[in-house]
């Protein structure tokens, strides 16, 4: 499939109306699972020229996302990983852990950005971070490409590893998302120690039913509610 690879402009526009000498790109993987943690990368890449095929990570098969992702390694600036676990995403909800995740990223990077760009619409970072929204930045922006990639590969890995101890769920070909055989599993098992308990899909499941979490405060929709989809799709 043809398309447009990414570029510099958003980074360029950063730097020229805020000053900013090190711009950031994140994107996050894992939002809409339902087992796993939700996966967050940093990536500051500069103004060079991108690996050749540099795109959103789900434009590309698992063999090239893998074989870009080392080469991205060494090729980024630097880059950062932050996650939130199913028990914070239960606790305090999807916005708030996608803010704890990427936080975790930033402050992992060797360097201090002085400006965000977020892929989407939705500022789940907030302050004290100059921060940009850019819709399918994931496709257009070259910092938040190689976050897409970066993220996509690692959380896959861990998902992967996971799996060797759950081995109904698959989770080395679903990365946790919900696919005929993770359901069919969830449906006879119930779910690992990995999965989101305070999701809708917990509704579908009258043997498991009771084990569902509830949080106190709800969620803006634009965020929270992606993902929670159950049974009846």
């Amino acid at each position: 499939m043809a398309y447009e690879p990414p570029t510099h402009s958003v980074e360029r526009s950063l730097r020229a109306t805020t000053g900013a000498k090190i711009v950031v790109g994140i994107d996050e993987v894992g939002r809409g699972a339902w087992a796993g943690p939700v996966t967050v990368c940093a990536a500051v890449t500069g103004l060079r020229r991108p690996p050749t095929g540099l795109t959103d990570s789900k434009l590309l098969s698992p063999k090239k996302r893998t074989a870009l992702a080392l080469e991205l390694d060494s090729w980024v600036t630097a880059h950062a990983l932050g996650h939130s676990s199913p028990e914070e995403i239960d606790d305090l909800g999807m916005t708030a852990a996608l803010r704890l995740a990427a936080t975790r990223a930033l402050d992992a990077l060797p360097v201090r950005p002085d400006a965000v760009i977020l892929d989407g619409k939705y500022d789940y970072l907030g302050g004290p971070w100059t921060v940009r929204t850019v819709i399918k930045g994931d496709q257009s922006c070259v910092s938040v490409a190689a976050a897409s990639v970066i993220a996509k590969v690692r959380r896959d890995a861990m998902m992967a590893e996971l799996g060797v101890e759950h081995t109904d769920f698959r989770f080395g070909d679903n990365a946790g998302y919900p696919s005929p055989t993770h359901r069919a599993a969830l449906r006879e098992l119930g779910p690992t120690p990995h999965h989101r308990l305070s999701w809708a899909y917990m509704d579908g499941l009258p043997r498991w039913r009771h084990l569902k979490r509830f949080r106190s405060t709800s969620e803006p929709v634009g965020l929270e509610g992606e993902g929670q989809l159950g049974f009846d799709f």
